[in-house]
């Protein structure tokens, strides 16, 4: 069903192949590379060690405060105390937290140095694997450091599904789906089994991320640097990213940005960019993605001040992806009057994302 690609990018070609890790980690792995583990993934499979022969290993707790710079700093000293040099390479094996801490280490490790990538959940299969961003946090601040910088390769095998929770698949289906809002998805009740019966067939399931990285590929093509037309695959993301914030980062990224896409919905259809009837039509599958999370009591201050420091503000205006349909979605300046905040608290605290409005 897969067939490996390259994409396109201003630093170099990169390759995504799909194939095990273990021969993938034999055929690839050099003397001098240094290996940057997520520590859960290390216990679940303990293969690993037999892999990797004398290489240096860094494991990662996969959290928030691992992808701070001052973590980062000291993990990039101790790379170069241990001999690294720039021939060698890094090699990331995890999520999204290895991810990030890996690209931005590898970018500016003597002045760049090539990294290697094993996505490990399907978040980071179905999405961020491709697309060069880079983003670590700066104290309260999330991702706002960084910059573009892909892996020279991309490896991706499926086997580590086993061992993927049920909310790490929701969280990979949530962020599936933008794609296919913003590409404009037209078949809504076929989409919606699809989704439902993601979580139990897996052949479903691989032909969403196959779409989703194809959705990505094209786009990422066309604006690499996020200047322009990619703005719009930040539909879901201004209102999520504000979200994980305030809840601490209890809700995974996918399902806040499944909220946040609800949240965009309900703000375009109180201002007419949208009908009511889409906006409930596409809850009811989004719905698929948080139907086993339970939303916490969210501080409206908290979650505003949060949505003001999302990196993608200019100046104090709040920027957002809104919609006027299914493949229609805009940038747009998130007006703080009473009107909008009396919305959002309604959205929060009458729970308008368990119904139709």
């Amino acid at each position: 069903m897969f067939e490996n690609f390259t994409v396109k990018s201003i630093f170099r070609e990169y390759r995504v192949s799909f194939e095990s890790y273990e021969t993938a980690l034999v055929r690839e792995i050099k003397k001098g590379d240094i290996l940057i583990i997520d520590s859960n993934v290390f216990s679940l499979y303990p293969n690993l060690r037999q892999l990797i022969n004398e290489n240096k290993v860094f494991q990662v707790i996969a959290s928030e405060q691992a992808k701070s710079y001052d973590q980062i700093g000291k993990l990039i000293t101790q790379i170069i105390e241990h001999g690294f040099s720039k021939p060698n390479r890094l090699i990331a094996i995890g999520g999204g937290v290895v991810q990030d801490i890996t690209a931005f280490a590898s970018s500016i490790l003597f002045r760049g140095v090539e990294w290697l990538f094993f996505p490990t959940n399907l978040l980071t299969q179905c999405d961020s694997c491709i697309g060069s961003k880079t983003s670590v946090n700066c104290g309260e601040y999330k991702n706002q450091l960084g910059g573009f910088y892909p892996p020279s390769q991309i490896y991706i095998d499926f086997a580590f599904w086993t061992t993927i929770t049920e909310k790490e698949k929701s969280s990979g289906l949530g962020e599936m789906l933008h794609y296919f809002f913003v590409e404009g998805e037209s078949n809504l009740p076929k989409l919606h089994k699809e989704i439902v019966a993601a979580y139990t067939d897996d052949d479903v399931l691989l032909t969403l991320v196959n779409r989703s990285l194809g959705i990505k590929r094209k786009m990422i093509e066309i604006d690499e640097f996020d200047n322009g037309p990619r703005n719009i695959f930040n539909y879901g993301h201004s209102f999520g990213h504000a979200l994980e914030g305030v809840t601490n980062y209890e809700i995974p990224h996918g399902i806040a940005v499944a909220y946040g896409m609800d949240l965009a919905n309900v703000i375009s259809a109180h201002e007419g960019l949208i009908s009511i009837e889409l906006r409930n039509q596409v809850r009811i599958i989004l719905k698929e993605v948080w139907r086993n999370t339970q939303l916490p009591e969210v501080n409206i201050k908290d979650y505003f001040d949060a949505l003001s420091k999302d990196k993608k503000n200019v100046g104090n205006d709040i920027k957002v992806i809104l919609s006027k349909g299914l493949g229609d979605m805009f940038k747009a300046t998130l007006r703080r009057d009473d009107d909008i905040q009396r919305l959002v608290v309604k959205f929060f605290e009458n729970k308008l994302y368990e119904a139709d409005l």
